[in-house]
């Protein structure tokens, strides 16, 4: 492993730690659906990078869960973070499409 890539490895975790931190730490002070669901989608988000870093250094095993010829983490790990966000952001054009 280059420096390039230990650099783009290492700024994607922290910058991902700082993000999820932040919204676990907000977790509790916000009761509002949209916000929940932007939070959720975070930690997601997160939960994504470190996978994927794992898939990279090869200890993730795609192999183990697999429907057909498709790893089942890498679908649904991006695709849920989308879906929560989307949702989120449904959400809130929702409440502001109320007269």
């Amino acid at each position: 492993m280059d420096a390039g890539q230990t650099l783009i490895i290492s700024s994607q975790l922290v910058l991902g730690a700082a993000a999820t931190f932040l919204a676990i730490f907000l977790w509790p002070r916000i009761r509002d659906a949209a916000w929940m669901l932007i939070i959720i989608g975070t930690i997601v988000a997160y939960i994504e990078i470190v996978y994927s870093i794992l898939k990279y250094f090869g200890i993730g095993d795609e192999e183990l869960f697999q429907v057909g010829s498709v790893p089942v983490f890498s679908f649904v790990l991006p695709s849920l973070r989308m879906i929560l966000f989307i949702a989120a952001f449904a959400v809130m054009v929702k409440r502001q499409s109320r007269p």
